[in-house]
């Protein structure tokens, strides 16, 4: 664990396809969440679905946000080298009777509601399957977003008991981000409000394995004129170029987080000190995934 200061959030994008706008919008508010209060920023790229992510994409998406005047404040990690550190994870959670072997198929689960509540039955030991986390009933989770405001869920009966490690080995995001956050020292949290509703289970994850809660914000999601999630798999209206237009862009972000206008500056690294003394959270919209 590295020794870390007041505030230290971080920014983990998926190198699934270039950054888009939403990203940035991520980014700038987790940076000047961070930076707000003299903390640290953390770069993390989340690698760890081997069949959707590139490294070449996530090499990309360093160099653009570091044409942004966002650098990392410390040494920038891959989840796909943590392996051991997964590993180490679900042994605990198996230890201690928290996570189980699990050989339910997709039509089982759709057969049971789409939630997992208990096996069809118990998996041999030579044979593939995956890792659930166990939820027992009436699970409730409540925290208070410093942008959604006070949310609470019932994680038995949202989820149910989730995969920590698919049969064929390869960990989940869930597993991986309550991981590396804790590793990393991570205590805010900063993202988009698409994530908003893993958020409940990651809190109950973070306390079977013992780990500190961080804080959280969920920022508001773009959406197109059909009111759909804006994604990297969607046309994005706003075409730009981070390397030519890096103030540009920052500045269309920092409108998106409804803060005040910043005028004069064509220097991403300037643009971005005057945004983290200008910035204000509780101008930030709030909105539901």
């Amino acid at each position: 664990m590295i020794q870390q200061p007041a505030i230290h959030g971080r920014f983990a994008p998926s190198p699934s396809g270039p950054l888009h706008f939403g990203s940035i919008v991520a980014a700038l508010g987790s940076w000047c969440f961070a930076k707000k209060h003299a903390g640290l920023w953390t770069l993390r790229i989340e690698d760890v679905d081997h069949d959707r992510c590139d490294h070449e994409t996530g090499l990309q998406q360093i160099r653009d946000l570091e044409s942004l005047g966002m650098l990392s404040d410390t040494p920038i990690e891959w989840q796909s080298e943590n392996d051991a550190r997964y590993i180490n994870a679900i042994d605990q959670l198996l230890r201690d009777g928290h996570a189980f072997r699990c050989v339910c198929s997709r039509a089982d689960v759709t057969n049971m509601g789409g939630i997992h509540r208990a096996c069809i039955r118990h998996a041999r030991d030579d044979e593939p399957a995956s890792i659930r986390l166990h939820v027992p009933a009436n699970t409730h989770i409540a925290f208070d977003d410093l942008v959604c405001g006070q949310i609470n869920e019932d994680v038995a009966q949202a989820v149910g008991d989730f995969v920590l490690r698919r049969a064929d080995g390869q960990f989940t995001y869930q597993l991986a981000v309550v991981v590396d956050d804790a590793h990393q020292g991570i205590n805010q949290v900063v993202r988009g409000a698409d994530l908003l509703e893993s958020t409940a289970r990651q809190i109950f994850l973070q306390q079977r394995l013992g780990y500190a809660t961080p804080s959280y914000a969920h920022l508001p999601l773009l959406r197109n004129k059909d009111g759909a999630k804006l994604s990297k798999r969607l046309d994005d209206p706003r075409a730009f170029d981070i390397e030519n237009d890096p103030v540009e862009i920052l500045t269309a972000a920092w409108v998106t987080l409804n803060q005040k206008p910043i005028n004069g500056i064509t220097e991403p690294t300037e643009w971005l000190q005057k945004a983290t003394d200008a910035f204000d959270f509780r101008r930030i919209p709030a909105t539901e995934p």
